[in-house]
C-alpha cells in the first residue's frame, strides 16, 4: 500500500512539474494558482488517502472540509460559512464515532488497559517520537520489554520481528495526523484497544498468527492516524 500511495504522489508531481515546464515554454497557459489555490494541499492528500488507507472516514472529512473551504474561496458561499459548517462536521462525525465506539466497546478493552498499566508501572520501556519526522526502530536480537511510540504530523516504524520475546509486553501509543507501522512475528498475540477518533488500528497479518507464547498489549489513542501491525516489508 506505500507503494501504491507513493506511486500516486509521484504522478502528482509530475503533472505539477509538466505544468509549471509547459507554462514556461508556452506550449499552454494552466493556472496553478487559482482563488482557493491552497485548498488543495488539503484536497489532495485527503483524496490519496481515501484510495490508499483503511481508515476513510477521516479522509472523507477531511476531503469534505477542503471542497467547503476550496467554493468559499470561488466566492460560492463565505468563510465564515465554510468555516462554521467544517467545525459543524467535525463535531457530528466526533460524537457519532463516540457514541459507536461506547456501544460496541469491546470486553476486553479494560483487561487490556490495566495489563498496559500493570506490565509499564516503574519499569523501563524504550521510547520513539516522530513530531513532523519520522523515526525508525530495529530490534536484531534484542529482548523488547515494551515501548512508548509518538507520532505527530509524523511516521513510526517498529520492527519486532527478529526481537526476543522474555514475557507478555506492552506498546502505548498515541498518533496525531500521523501513521505507526509496528512489525510483529506473527507467533506473537497481539490484542489492541482503541480509542482513536478518526482512525484505528488494525492487525494486519495474514493466515493463523498469535498462537504464540507471548502477548503484545497495546493501547493507542489519537485522531485522524492509524496503527498497523503487519509482519512484512512494504
Amino acid at each position: 500500500m506505500k507503494q501504491f500511495k507513493a506511486i500516486i504522489w509521484g504522478l502528482a508531481i509530475i503533472t505539477l512539474g509538466v505544468i509549471f515546464g509547459g507554462n514556461a515554454l508556452g506550449l499552454f497557459n494552466i493556472n496553478v494558482f487559482f482563488d482557493g489555490w491552497w485548498t488543495l494541499f488539503i484536497i489532495v492528500p485527503s483524496a490519496i488517502s481515501l484510495i490508499t488507507e483503511k481508515n476513510r472516514i477521516a479522509s472523507l472529512v477531511c476531503l469534505a472540509v477542503g471542497v467547503l473551504f476550496l467554493l468559499a474561496a470561488q466566492n460560492v458561499f463565505s468563510y465564515e460559512t465554510a468555516g462554521k459548517a467544517a467545525l459543524a462536521l467535525f463535531l457530528v462525525m466526533a460524537g457519532l464515532m463516540l457514541i459507536f465506539r461506547s456501544i460496541f466497546k469491546k470486553n476486553n478493552d479494560k483487561e487490556i488497559e490495566k495489563k498496559v498499566h500493570d506490565l509499564k508501572d516503574g519499569k523501563s520501556m524504550d521510547s520513539q517520537t516522530a513530531v513532523f519526522s519520522g523515526s525508525d526502530r530495529v530490534y536484531n536480537g534484542e529482548v523488547f520489554t515494551g515501548s512508548d511510540l509518538v507520532a505527530v504530523f509524523g511516521g513510526v516504524e517498529l520492527d519486532l520481528r527478529n526481537a526476543k520475546f522474555e514475557k507478555d509486553t506492552a506498546i502505548k501509543a498515541f498518533c496525531l495526523f500521523g501513521g505507526i507501522d509496528i512489525k510483529v512475528p506473527k507467533d506473537v498475540q497481539v490484542k489492541i484497544k482503541s480509542g482513536f477518533i478518526f482512525g484505528g488500528a488494525s492487525d494486519e497479518r495474514k493466515g493463523e498468527v498469535g498462537k504464540g507464547k507471548y502477548t503484545i498489549y497495546l493501547d493507542v489513542a489519537g485522531g485522524f492516524g492509524g496503527v498497523s501491525i503487519n509482519d512484512k516489508d512494504e
